[in-house]
């Protein structure tokens, strides 16, 4: 009786046409395990969004409820007159349908299928996120950095460039001096003055120069080291946001589907099955012979069809009694109208 009620069947009528019994059941158990399946699948996903076990419960049930009453209308507003194309075209809407919901139910079935797979590609996608975030970080700090330390090298090799200059110098004076270079006389005479006169200078020169650019140098090594110490603070405070969302799952469904093919055929596997059982029940009422029960009920309805007509002609001769008193042309009216509402 319960699989009866399911499959959206007349009892009275049912219970007079016992051949039809094991059809019914059939088509009430698909429809009920559909609708159980919907709440579960529903319950699951819903458990990944609000990590509720009570939340997930009652949604899952009633999303469970809803496709089972869509499935079990879709089911009984079938009717059977023995025209299979007929029958197929008026079916082909609620077949669509029906894979439509079937696909939706089998979604959040197939990730806790993969769950052991998805769980080290989520694994995966969260050091990817953790890595964007990273370098999108290095990339605000970056190029301060490598602008100052470019800064500190210029000003080092300036300085290195001005010692090697200087050493140049008192090489030349000293080679002067000991007659290995310049006039090849050892004397310390004129030139050599000269020449030493130029190292010292550039002695000079060279330790006010180093001293100048001690100091900026140093005030640029304290800017790197704050800049740095500023990125490796703000490294250390980034989380690993823990990615565990339906969508997040749902992608990474599709990246092992893309990575596997053995995956792949099991998905869609997972789906083919869940639109068979959803279809189901809408092709065992199409393929199936028109039966004692679709006969019960063509005549139920094709009563209340008769007794509308009948009321329908009834209240009508009541109006016309009452205007054989009116005048001539709205009696014309009246029946005009009356004929024309009959067809």
């Amino acid at each position: 009786m319960f699989f009866w009620h399911c499959s959206g069947a007349d009892l009275e009528l049912l219970q007079k046409c016992r051949t039809e019994s094991s059809k019914y059941i059939g088509i009430g158990a698909t429809i009920f395990f559909t609708g159980l399946f919907a709440a579960l699948s529903g319950a699951y996903a819903l458990y990944t969004v609000f990590d509720s076990i009570v939340i997930a419960s009652i949604f899952g049930l009633v999303w469970g409820l809803m496709i089972f009453n869509l499935d079990r209308y879709i089911v009984s507003s079938m009717r059977k007159e023995g025209k299979f194309w007929k029958e197929f075209a008026l079916a082909i809407p609620r077949i669509v349908l029906a894979i439509l919901i079937s696909i939706v139910i089998a979604k959040p079935l197939e990730l806790k299928v993969f769950d052991k797979e998805i769980q080290p590609e989520l694994v995966v996608m969260e050091q990817e996120a953790y890595g964007r975030q990273e370098q999108e970080l290095r990339t605000r700090f970056i190029p301060t950095l490598d602008s100052l330390k470019s800064e500190v090298q210029t000003l080092k090799s300036e300085i290195i460039n001005r010692t090697q200059k200087r050493d140049e110098l008192i090489r030349i004076a000293q080679e002067e001096a000991d007659g290995t270079g310049g006039s090849r006389r050892r004397n310390l005479g004129p030139i050599y003055r000269v020449k030493k006169a130029n190292a010292d200078a550039a002695e000079i020169e060279l330790q006010q120069f180093t001293l100048e650019n001690n100091m900026r140098i140093e005030a640029l090594e304290k800017s790197i080291a704050a800049t740095d110490s500023s990125m490796v603070a703000q490294l250390n405070a980034l989380e690993k946001t823990r990615i565990n969302g339906m969508a997040a799952r749902m992608e990474a469904l599709s990246r092992i589907i893309e990575q596997s093919n053995a995956v792949t055929w099991a998905h869609w596997f997972i789906v083919l099955l869940f639109i068979a059982i959803e279809t189901a029940p809408v092709f065992v009422k199409l393929i199936s012979v028109k039966g004692p029960y679709d006969n019960l009920l063509r005549i139920v309805e094709h009563g209340f069809i008769a007794q509308e007509v009948e009321e329908v002609a009834q209240t009508n001769a009541q109006v016309k009694e009452r205007t054989v008193k009116l005048p001539e042309h709205e009696k014309t009216y009246v029946a005009n109208s009356l004929d024309a509402e009959l067809g």
